[in-house]
């Protein structure tokens, strides 16, 4: 009898073991058509949401720049142009901490300034230091007293506007991709084609990291305020984890690679997204989040056969800008300037209340189903129901 208890017990605690699925491959969001910058391919390059959150500045070819409101990017009675005066292709911008300006690089030394007060832009101080070269990257440090700039030649220098240019020592020889610097520290990282990845410490000393030239990179996201590191994307659908060393940032190092699991699509760059997380750019049109929060994590956002499904013809135009404004709610830009919103999908929000109602009758049910195994297999507790229901008759 003995032993039939503790059978009963062993059957009702595997009733209770957590049950773990495998990560979804699945589109978490719904997209909506809402329009566009204009009627003709804009061919915007990039965009940024200013340090509040309130507004978006994105920029492209032939000098377009224009300012959007990153709550309501479908309303284009928000929108503000900006005139640069030039006809050379933006391929940056980075907000000064503050927010109250934007750095903008591009094309034939393009280096200029946005200033929130009155909308100008403004040629920057020492731009002659980097005409004639093709400006890939910018980022301003934490601290906001210096930027960094990227070239296509390799070329990497540091600005501030009493000093105009700089350039660092040490430079590669392969275009810079992406420049992004830790939210806490005044350590930098650089991103590019041949050379591998890059620190720049708070002396402005450029470091190249062992054992990271092999990849292609693309990106980097250094979103998280906490943690001591930031992620490098690269061709290929790779990503390996930058580890800080923040009292001697020259011994950075990175962490082994790993790959997206994905049959298609290819890493094209990555935009901060909700709640320290970062948001990855595919082509063919798609978003993957990664968290660096949760170890080896990456959520698809949206699959890029759904996005085709949608809309075959703007899924075929290159992811531009995306930003979130709470978790799955915000905007994408493609290059030509379509404008699509997106929400959580309906599927997620049905799921999540049947999780709950699963849970509630578990909880429920589960003591239920213990006792009642409990009592069949007690003769002893049989016996003394018996006895307290009818002993008092």
């Amino acid at each position: 009898m003995r032993s039939r208890l503790v059978l009963a017990l062993g059957l009702a605690l595997l009733v209770l073991q957590p049950t773990v699925n495998a990560e979804e491959l699945v589109t978490r969001v719904a997209l909506d058509d809402v329009g566009a910058l204009g009627e003709s391919d804009l061919g915007i390059r990039v965009g940024a949401v200013s340090p509040d959150g309130t507004d978006v500045l994105v920029a492209g070819m032939d000098g377009f720049a224009r300012l959007l409101s990153a709550d309501e990017a479908d309303d284009r009675g928000q929108d503000v142009e900006l005139l640069t005066g030039r006809n050379s292709t933006v391929h940056d911008i980075a907000w000064h901490p503050r927010g109250n300006t934007a750095l903008l690089v591009g094309d034939e030394g393009l280096a200029m300034r946005y200033d929130s007060y009155d909308h100008s832009v403004t040629y920057v101080n020492g731009t002659f230091s980097v005409l004639g070269y093709e400006l890939t990257a910018v980022v301003w440090r934490p601290s906001g007293d210096f930027a960094y700039v990227g070239a296509t030649d390799g070329t990497l220098w540091k600005f501030a506007e009493h000093t105009g240019f700089e350039r660092l020592e040490g430079l590669g020889e392969s275009a810079v991709t992406d420049l992004a610097c830790h939210r806490n520290h005044n350590i930098c990282f650089v991103a590019s084609m041949d050379d591998g990845l890059g620190v720049i410490d708070g002396d402005h000393r450029l470091t190249w990291m062992p054992d990271s030239s092999s990849q292609t990179w693309v990106g980097i996201d250094c979103t998280n305020a906490i943690l001591k590191e930031c992620v490098g994307f690269a061709s290929g659908l790779l990503s390996r984890v930058i580890q800080i060393n923040t009292l001697n940032p020259q011994f950075s190092t990175v962490d082994p690679a790993m790959k997206l699991g994905l049959s298609t699509g290819e890493h094209i760059g990555v935009s901060p997204g909700y709640g320290g997380t970062g948001l990855v750019h595919l082509a063919p049109l798609g978003i993957v989040r990664h968290d660096p929060m949760i170890v080896d994590s990456a959520e698809t956002v949206l699959m890029p056969s759904d996005a085709a499904a949608w809309n075959e013809v703007i899924a075929g135009r290159t992811l531009a800008v995306v930003w979130e404004n709470s978790l799955h709610r915000g905007f994408i830009i493609t290059e030509f300037g379509n404008i699509i919103a997106f929400t959580p999908a309906t599927q997620e929000v049905e799921t999540t209340i049947m999780d709950v109602l699963v849970l509630g009758a578990v909880a429920i049910s589960v003591p239920g189903v213990i006792l009642g195994l409990i009592y069949m297999n007690s003769p002893f507790l049989q016996r003394k129901y018996r006895e307290l229901r009818f002993g008092k008759k």
